[in-house]
């Protein structure tokens, strides 16, 4: 195969498939952080909650592949991007990890007791593990638009020079709560398709606010990017057709030129304007009950804020603040093509049959979940 494509189709097809992956994370587990999120407000009594617990129950563990998925792809397709990410981002790594703990516990120990305090404490852990790491990752993103205190010397040793409280900037907390609320609108939304009555009403009110107020913070970021933020441009690079040293680049910091793409490239405007429609168009389809419609609309949502991130930083993945020249891109922090060739072919292979296999999943546990339901199979279900 990587005879039969070259090495820079290569490398563009990865930046690609890595955005798919976190897309399908966001969509996929997105929804159920977002669930987990809500749980202590939407669920007022024990068998309101176990509604809501056992609406994602039985695939948060599947869910969370695609995190690790996504993991595994950028340790394989950009080494220099997963060393310098997870070296100099340990702290905030470890915050999300240990708030993820409290998801299998809290979904397998929760309903062991029927102590209103254990299991009313068990409840408060699963927001954590929900609320922590849907806020983290956009705060992230936020970090990667402003360029991260990181830098190579001769010998390509990576050095980061930030702290983690340093991470949390405004502009950085900004794009954490866009990434929350669009989660909580998905998750929302994901509710009233799996619910009725007045939990079902409660999650609609939940995703009508959550979904306005993501659609505002993000208008809000993007004119903060727009007027007050320098974005990172290249201006020379050797042969993106063959291996190249990150060092051996040209870049400079311009503000505004984050935005330049989208003048570049008019298409990517598609960006934005998903995410904005998405977000009206699954209010509306929430609003008039199609709830399979207003999820559909809410993951392209999801889609259109992500890829939004990706465009306006495009050819950028990881930009550099203390050294421009140091930033990597899409070009000059990938693997080998030899590597790049192989991953393809397994990705050809195994995710058709991850989608196939995660569609007959879905399919199979579709429909609502009810108190009666719960009372019905109390000692089974979560």
């Amino acid at each position: 195969m990587s005879e039969i494509i070259d090495y820079q189709t290569l490398k563009l097809v990865w930046w690609l498939f890595v955005g798919v992956l976190l897309i399908g994370f966001a969509i996929m587990d997105g929804f159920d952080m977002g669930v987990t999120t809500l749980l202590p407000f939407l669920g007022k009594t024990d068998d309101e909650r176990r509604v809501i617990i056992n609406s994602v129950g039985p695939v948060w563990e599947g869910n969370q592949t695609w995190l690790i998925t996504a993991g595994g792809a950028i340790f394989a397709a950009w080494p220099l991007v997963y060393a310098a990410a997870f070296s100099g981002l340990y702290v905030a790594l470890l915050l999300v990890l240990f708030a993820l703990f409290f998801r299998p516990v809290g979904f397998d120990y929760r309903s062991k007791m029927e102590s209103p305090a254990w299991r009313n404490g068990w409840d408060w852990a699963l927001f954590v593990g929900g609320f922590v790491p849907s806020l983290v990752f956009g705060v992230a993103f936020g970090n990667l638009l402003l360029g991260l205190p990181f830098h190579y010397d001769d010998t390509l040793r990576s050095f980061y020079t930030g702290s983690f409280w340093a991470l949390l900037n405004p502009f950085a907390l900004l794009c954490g709560l866009v990434s929350l609320t669009m989660l909580l609108m998905h998750g929302a939304i994901y509710l009233q398709l799996r619910t009725e009555g007045i939990v079902q009403k409660r999650a609609a009110r939940a995703a009508r606010i959550s979904g306005i107020t993501c659609a505002i913070l993000f208008a809000l970021a993007g004119l903060w990017l727009a007027a007050g933020i320098e974005g990172y441009r290249l201006l020379q690079i050797p042969d993106v057709n063959s291996a190249i040293n990150p060092l051996h680049k040209t870049v400079e910091k311009v503000a505004g030129a984050w935005l330049s793409n989208y003048s570049t490239y008019p298409w990517m405007t598609l960006a934005p304007t998903v995410g904005f429609a998405g977000i009206a168009l699954a209010l509306l389809s929430a609003a008039k009950k199609w709830e399979r419609c207003a999820f559909v609309f809410s993951s392209l949502a999801l889609a259109g804020i992500i890829l939004t991130a990706g465009f306006s930083m495009f050819p950028f993945i990881m930009p550099s603040s203390t050294d421009p020249v140091s930033s990597l891109t899409l070009w000059d922090a990938v693997s080998s093509k030899k590597t790049l060739g192989i991953m393809f072919i397994v990705t050809l292979i195994f995710l058709p049959l991850i989608l196939i296999y995660t569609s007959w999943v879905f399919r199979v546990l579709r429909g609502k979940i009810t108190v009666q339901h719960i009372r019905d199979n109390s000692h089974t279900a979560y």
